[in-house]
């Protein structure tokens, strides 16, 4: 693996650039792509202390292995586009119900109770790295978290999911949204409390910071809770795309603060997770919702970190998605990554997609569809081993763990590597 032997890494964000060059090209993304890029070099005025591109002196970024830093992780040179000789590996959902650990000690705490309690949450994103020995830890929360953070009434049922004690449908709704000022700030500090923690303990594995894309988190919103279809958030689009602007708004703001106080506690890479952008058409994408992923992002564009964006079922909006200000695109399994590569531009780092069916299969079939990612992968400038979604919950944790070891086992064959035909 090359190293980057700067105590700061070096990261060439080409985001901006790549969304002119699509949209110049002539691409189906159209001119969205560069009118979405634009904010993405504006500085959140949230956080006037740290400056634009600047990291805290102790953050982990900024220092390597040797003094107990990542800034030489082998998963972060793969977000940057520098190969390594072994696949490194996370997995979405890696924290959680799968692990008896995680259930011993939710014991008698709400999932949303566990996110905001920092040793709590620390404990919990420790907890798959100790076990599987996976590249990265991924923080502990839900994309709801910041929702509650900033005074809105919302649980997580059991069996059910997120479901908001009100539905904002209406103007009067909107309206009646709170305020993201010196409050939320505030009430983040268990967040960045949480990341702090856990990057103390983690040494020299990188955190991941997490947040739910706009879309997604409006879309409970308005739905009030899981929906198949997502048809008033689709309606609501359309019927007053006024109101629906400034719902997205305030989400973007809202989760991509939460974001930024990951990163400025330590995370070294980011995860915008779009649970739902799969049920819009690219047009839709285009109009209502790509401009909103980017707000979100710009939030941690000035700060040295990748920034992977993540959807299921999004195939048809990989291009858009990294328009929206992405350095790395996850795909999910529905796609082989070699098809994705295809249609992404050179030099993108991907990160997928071994599907979590295989997780119940044999350990043949797993370790089958293990090395065919890592083949279908090959020609990519960067490549992070996941899941093409996150673990079930009844995933047995030794087949987790026995996957990370055989992947860790294996040799990464680049694509020039391979006999010609």
């Amino acid at each position: 693996m090359n190293q980057n032997p700067m105590s700061e890494p070096l990261f060439a964000d080409g985001a901006s650039d790549r969304s002119r060059h699509l949209s110049a090209s002539g691409n189906a993304a159209g001119p969205g792509l560069a009118t979405a890029a634009a904010p993405l070099a504006e500085t959140p005025s949230a956080h006037p202390s740290t400056g634009p591109g600047s990291l805290p002196e102790e953050h982990p970024a900024r220092r390597s292995a040797v003094d107990g830093g990542v800034a030489d992780a082998s998963l972060l040179q793969e977000l940057r586009g520098v190969r390594s000789d072994t696949p490194s590996v996370w997995f979405m959902r890696q924290a959680g119900r799968s692990l008896p650990e995680y259930r011993a000690l939710r014991e008698g705490t709400t999932m949303l109770d566990s996110c905001v309690r920092p040793d709590m949450a620390a404990e919990i994103t420790l907890q798959p790295v100790r076990r599987h020995g996976v590249d990265a830890g991924i923080f502990f929360s839900d994309i709801v978290v910041p929702a509650r953070l900033a005074g809105l009434g919302v649980e997580i049922r059991p069996g059910v999911g997120p479901v908001f004690d009100h539905p904002v449908r209406t103007e009067a709704d909107i309206e009646a949204l709170p305020p993201l000022g010196d409050d939320y700030e505030e009430a983040l500090a268990p967040i960045s409390e949480a990341v702090r923690l856990t990057v103390a303990e983690l040494g020299t594995t990188p955190l991941i910071g997490f947040a739910g894309a706009p879309f997604t988190v409006a879309s409970y919103m308005v739905e009030g809770g899981p929906s198949r279809d997502h048809l008033r958030t689709r309606a609501l689009m359309r019927s007053r795309p006024d109101l629906w602007e400034r719902l997205a708004t305030w989400v973007a703001e809202l989760s991509g603060r939460f974001l930024r106080a990951q990163v400025l506690a330590g995370a070294s890479a980011v995860q915008l997770f779009d649970s739902w952008v799969g049920a819009l058409g690219q047009e839709q994408y285009l109009e209502h919702v790509q401009a909103h992923s980017a707000a979100a992002l710009a939030h941690v564009a000035d700060l040295p970190v990748p920034r992977i964006h993540f959807g299921v079922g999004a195939a048809h909006l990989l291009l858009p998605m990294l328009g929206a200000g992405a350095t790395a695109m996850g795909v999910d399994h529905r796609l082989r990554l070699d098809r994705a590569l295809e249609v992404l531009p050179a030099g993108t780092p991907v990160q997928g997609n071994i599907d979590p069916a295989v997780l119940f299969t044999s350990e043949e079939a797993r370790f089958a569809e293990a090395r065919g990612v890592l083949e279908a992968g090959a020609a990519a400038a960067g490549h992070v081993v996941n899941l093409g979604h996150g673990v079930p919950p009844d995933t047995d944790p030794q087949v987790l763990t026995d996957l990370v070891a055989f992947l860790h086992s294996q040799r990464v064959a680049r694509a020039a590597e391979a006999p010609e035909a």
